[in-house]
């Protein structure tokens, strides 16, 4: 067993020598990567942090004229809610209206239509009919008169005035 020792005593030097250039290798790959995240946040500081610093600034500068805006809006939205709401009920009154309206005026036409169509009944059971039949009558009585007239002449010995038809029945044989 006195030989193994060397052995295992090579073994943990050779495995210690490993451990050491591994630990260098990382210690100098950790030292480049800070060389390169220090330009990184020296670039960040020259250049990003004075845009943050005015956007920063215009934010500070910005916020009470939104904070105004936002107000403004609320007001704006809600008086236009309230103006729609009252539009909103005037037409629909002045739809009612005018539906209510039109029905009084279909009544109206209705009632109107009615009475008119009364009245030419009226007008023609009392001025119409009476008119026709008197006409009738007339027409009766002048034929009748143009009969007697002309049988009279006959009788007397006058010639027939020949602008004058001859009656359907006198040229009947």
């Amino acid at each position: 067993m006195d030989n193994l020792t060397p052995i295992f005593i090579a073994v943990t030097a050779a495995a210690v020598i490993l451990q050491a250039g591994l630990l260098l290798g990382m210690y100098l790959a950790m030292r480049k990567t800070s060389t390169r995240l220090e330009s990184l946040a020296e670039e960040v500081k020259t250049k990003a942090l004075p845009t943050i610093d005015s956007a920063q600034a215009l934010l500070a500068d910005i916020r009470p004229k939104l904070l105004v805006i936002a107000d403004n809006l609320a007001a704006t939205t809600s008086t236009v809610r309230e103006q729609v709401q009252r539009v909103d009920a005037t037409v629909n009154d002045a739809v009612d209206r005018a539906r209510l309206q039109v029905i009084r005026a279909d009544d109206l036409l209705s009632r109107t239509l009615d009475r008119v169509e009364e009245t030419s009944e009226i007008v023609h059971k009392t001025v119409v009919s009476p008119v026709r039949q008197f006409s009738g009558l007339i027409q009766g009585l002048t034929a009748g008169i143009e009969f007697f007239v002309a049988r009279r002449g006959r009788k007397n010995g006058r010639s027939r005035d020949p602008r004058r038809p001859v009656p359907q029945d006198e040229m009947f044989i």
